[in-house]
């Protein structure tokens, strides 16, 4: 009997694991419904396991799979399909969806269907910005992003990038969104010292390694990130391994670059003529410096315009030099890049591994940016329940850096010497001219140091586990190591230098860590019934210490280093800050009939940063969307292919202050041996709490004509509130600041993209448009006028955009006497500026901003032009008090001085010359100008070898290249590039469209290839 029951177990267990066993093999052909062409790279997915394969060049595929298997066939940018398995050929022809909403979109902590969102998103793929030749991943976006304004501010490689997401939020503290790379939040400020121009930490970031980039803009899409969420957030998601397919990729580009422009200034003959007139004009009036040193220049001295020059500028007034000191700061840049990654993997384990080399030489002489960057991406799935992951990011980046834009030793400020005087003097140790009229920045760029290094590392550990059915426990645990090292030193043959020898060197290690673990619970139940629902917490901790020191009495210029200085000047010696969040997350998706969409979320945020006793900070928002074209009396609507209604409304929070501006600090000192305990000079707060905004948010997602034209609208509204200010104290108290809660401010704006297939057959055409309307006023600031120096004209104002010029109004020239003249209160003229009134001049924020691109292909030839534009926006040209100021000085001035008032009756702009008699030099309207401009931002030229050609060298794609970067720019600003924004003062947010002597941007043309194994 017992032989029977074990014999039946054996045959019942062979039998079971028989059936379980059986499989067939299926193959097949996956090509496009348009040109029926075969598609590489299409998963093919057994549903419900993990068990695929991908296709191959031709689109052919074979997988084994289980009896009575539905495959599910999807690629990006096509339509997905699910399909049975009812015999062992399947070919299948993908509908192209150009609007990609059944595309993933990356969300906070998750992803969502496109066509399922209610929050206004905008994703970006990695072709936007691969071999683009920039620095950093956010300038190759620009133009390309709705409601999302980027300004590179500067043609100084590695400087830092102003990105504002619909409008400024705050007027003191931070406007930059949050950055989250692959889940985790990383350093994206400056924490370097040497300099106060920023750098940007996110240059790190190969963009060749980034899979997309998606940009949370309402609150209903970024409140899920709470306080930080105010200035939006920034997704970016690296590259992983594909199952079913292995690749070999490598890529290298070369390519030269120029300045966009180089501003004309006067040439010798001009220079003399016109600083002689202008000596001769000041000595014709009782009580000028010229008059009191010498008296009348009646013509009875031939040798008085000589003394001049010399006694009050040292120059020889006989020269007959002609040196072009405009062009001297520039040079041919050259960049270059080496790119490769392999990827691959299968059903249990997917890999990418990449290695990147960039090599960039500025258009300013001094400025060159390297970066080597590795990255390893490894995904595994140890069961059908448990999958781990680790992303890992290796870079070293170096940055020869040139001075800030205030400096003397900049090299854009050579503008100001005369042409009259040598750049270089064979005799000099240092073979330039130390005898200038201002520091030849020759002479430091090229006898010292300004460097800044670093070694960075961004990892990501993970873990998902599915205890049961439709739920997933995940686990993220990441980190963001940074080391930076700044060296400067000063040759003792420099100014700055003189007379023996000035270095400093800067060590900062920060280390940025944050854990995330969530629980979501997705399902469908019934045919009607879709639900999502995540709920978790987050803890992140930054730690900051750095030492930095600086010393003099070098025995040459050969040593460098702080370790051969006679003496230590001065030095922080060890320092440190840091700071931590602790979260708490939920978020509800829910969507029924698969037309009418539901989301809400919340999450409680605590920060170190705020008063011991409103730390905590809850941040909710809501939003609904309806998908009008899944109605019934839309269905077989030949012109409505799709419509979405959305709405939302929600609150975000802004903590980016200082990390202990809450409290009142103090410090370690001595008089003379005796050490001591010093207050510092911000008074703490402990009702200090985190700045507000509410946000509204009404759009439209549409397409017609079966998706060939599609887009979005959006209009919303930011309300901020509980400002942090950092409001100024009397002297008297000891204090110099206190941050309170202070202030209300709004942005409104309007959005629109459009994307149209315009031909699509053999030849494309493809059209993509986007346009954003903001506006930004200060609605509360308690009556107080934040202000920025007598030289600068920015301001905030109750009733008024961030950073509104103020100041006295430049009425032009009286044509009788050659007097500047300015308004007045009742609108009459005068000359003397101090009864001007002072009102509003300009607004540096622009009424809109957009980008056109259109991407032509045929036949493996590709064609991309990507043009980018602003317009309404002022800049404030604070280098004209200095190079357009009609001879106040002996600068040399810009072309457009010649037009001075010479003779009564002249009809001009440019007031007399007259030398150092301040006639027109006040801080006015006189140099503010339209910033509006439309740029040529991108082309690209490409040509794709067909599939049989590349075969028969043993690859797989061939690509070749030339692309060209900021080609032509239409403005009427006269500066040397409207896209700027002067950082030099370590001003606040709302110093914006300042330009003093900031070098433009590069004009790029490059080669490239990419080719595929």
């Amino acid at each position: 009997m017992k032989q029977k029951v074990l014999l039946s177990l054996v045959l019942y267990l062979l039998l079971g694991i028989s059936a379980w066993a059986q499989t067939r093999a299926v193959s097949g052909r996956v090509t496009g419904a348009g040109d029926g062409a075969g598609l590489p790279g299409v998963t093919v997915l057994e549903r419900g396991t993990t068990n695929g394969t991908s296709t191959d060049a031709g689109g052919n595929f074979t997988l084994n799979v289980q009896e009575g298997a539905s495959l599910i066939f999807s690629s990006i940018g096509f339509v997905s399909q699910t399909l049975p398995v009812t015999g062992g050929t399947i070919n299948v022809r993908l509908q192209t969806n150009e609007t990609l909403l059944n595309e993933a979109v990356v969300v906070g902590y998750g992803t969502q269907a496109k066509r399922d969102l209610t929050g206004s998103v905008t994703q970006l793929s990695s072709k936007d910005v691969e071999n683009v030749p920039t620095v950093s991943f956010e300038q190759a976006i620009q133009g390309r992003t709705p409601g999302v304004q980027i300004n590179q501010g500067s043609g100084k490689l590695g400087q830092g990038v102003t990105i504002r997401v619909r409008g400024s939020s705050s007027i003191t503290a931070s406007n930059q969104p949050l950055y989250v790379i692959d889940g985790i939040p990383v350093t994206s400020q400056d924490v370097g010292l040497a300099s106060s121009e920023p750098l940007n930490p996110l240059a790190d970031l190969n963009p060749n390694d980034i899979e997309s980039i998606t940009i949370l803009k309402d609150a209903a899409a970024s409140a899920i990130y709470g306080s930080r969420a105010s200035n939006g957030v920034i997704l970016v998601t690296t590259k992983k391994g594909r199952q079913g397919e292995s690749k070999v990729n490598v890529g290298y580009y070369v390519g030269t670059s120029r300045a966009t422009r180089i501003r004309e200034f006067l040439n010798r003959d001009q220079y003399k003529e016109f600083f002689g007139e202008a000596i001769t004009n000041a000595s014709l009036i009782p009580g000028s410096a010229i008059n009191a040193e010498y008296g009348p220049n009646d013509g009875s001295d031939p040798d008085y315009l000589a003394r001049a020059f010399s006694d009050f500028g040292g120059i020889d007034y006989n020269s007959n030099l002609d040196t072009k000191w405009n062009e001297l700061a520039f040079r041919k840049g050259k960049v270059s890049q080496y790119d490769a990654n392999i990827s691959g993997g299968d059903a249990k384990t997917r890999f990418y591994i990449s290695g990147n080399y960039s090599d960039q030489t500025g258009i300013i002489i001094g400025n060159q940016y390297r970066r080597g960057s590795l990255r390893t991406n490894f995904d595994h799935n140890v069961s059908d329940k448990l999958k781990v992951g680790l992303n890992l990011s290796l870079v070293r980046s170096v940055n020869d850096r040139v001075p800030d834009d205030n400096a003397f030793t900049n090299p854009i400020q050579m503008n100001a010497l005369p042409p009259l005087q040598a750049a270089y003097d064979p005799t000099d140790p240092t073979g330039f001219n130390r005898g200038t009229l201002y520091e030849n920045a020759l002479v430091s760029l090229n006898t010292g140091t300004n460097r800044s290094g670093n070694y960075r590392s961004i990892g990501t550990a993970t873990l998902s586990f599915q205890p049961i059915k439709n739920l997933t426990l995940r686990s993220e645990l990441g980190g963001d190591f940074l080391s930076l090292r700044e060296e400067l030193y000063y040759s003792r043959l420099s100014n700055d230098g003189a007379p023996d020898g000035y270095g400093y060197s800067n060590q900062v290690q920060a280390v940025n860590y944050t854990t995330n673990n969530t629980a979501t619970w997705a399902q469908t139940i019934g045919e009607d019934h879709t639900f999502d629902v995540l709920a978790g917490f987050t803890f992140q901790r930054y730690d900051q210490s750095q030492s930095a020191v600086e010393g003099r009495g070098f025995p040459s210029d050969q040593f460098r280093r702080l370790a051969s200085a006679a003496r230590f000047t001065s030095g922080s010696g060890s320092s440190g800050t840091g700071y931590s969040f602790l979260s708490l997350l939920s978020r509800v998706n829910y969507a029924f009939a698969n037309r009418y969409l539901f989301s809400a979320s919340i999450r409680g945020d605590q920060s170190s940063r705020f008063g011991r006793e409103e730390r905590w900070g809850v941040f909710p928002a809501a939003s609904a969307g309806w998908v009008i074209s899944e109605e019934s009396f839309l269905q077989e609507n030949s012109v409505v292919s799709f419509l979405k209604l959305r709405a939302s409304y929600g609150l975000t929070g802004n903590a980016e202050i200082g990390n202990f501006d809450s409290r009142t600090l103090y410090s370690g000192s001595q008089y003379g041996s005796e050490p001591g305990i010093v207050p510092g000079v911000v008074l703490g707060n402990d009702q200090l709490t985190w700045e507000n905004t509410a946000q509204a948010d009404l759009g439209l997602e549409f397409g017609f004509a079966n998706d060939r034209i599609t887009g979005e609208v959006d209009v919303y509204q930011k309300n901020t509130t509980d400002l942090l200010l950092n409001d100024q104290l009397p002297f008297t108290g000891g204090y110099q600041v206190i941050t309170r809660n202070l202030g209300k401010l709004r942005n409104r704006g309007v959005e629109f993209s459009l994307n149209t297939r315009n031909i699509d057959n053999a030849f494309k055409w493809t059209t993509n448009f986007n346009i954003t309307f903001n506006r930004n006023e200060v609605s509360d600031l308690n009556g107080q006028i934040l202000t920025t120096g007598s030289r600068n004209l920015s301001n905030v104002r109750e009733g008024e955009p961030i950073g509104v010029f103020w100041g006295i109004e430049y009425a032009g020239v009286d044509p009788a006497n050659g007097d500047a003249l300015y308004y007045t209160a009742d609108g009459s003229k005068t000359n003397q500026p101090g009864d001007a009134e002072r009102r509003k001049l300009g607004d540096p924020n622009p009424d809109f901003t957009g980008g056109l691109t259109n991407t032509f292909a045929f036949k493996g030839f590709e064609v991309s032009l990507l043009n980018q534009f602003t317009y309404g926006n002022d800049v404030y040209n604070t280098a004209g008090f200095f190079q357009s100021v009609n001879g106040d000085y002996f600068d040399n001035q810009t072309v457009d001085q010649l037009k001075r008032w010479q003779k009564p009756g002249d009809v001009t702009n440019v007031p007399q010359a007259r030398f150092l008699e301040g006639n027109g030099g006040r801080a006015s309207s006189r140099w503010i100008q339209d910033g509006s401009f439309f740029r040529f931002k991108n082309l690209t030229v490409a040509y794709n070898l067909p599939k049989e050609w590349a075969g028969k060298a043993r690859l797989s794609n061939a690509r070749i290249y030339v692309t060209g970067q900021n080609l032509l720019t239409i403005t009427n600003y006269d500066g040397y590039d409207p896209e700027v924004n002067s950082s030099f003062n370590g001003l606040p947010n709302y110093l914006v469209g300042h330009d003093f002597y900031t070098p433009p941007l590069a004009k790029t043309w490059l080669v490239g290839v990419n080719l595929g194994f």
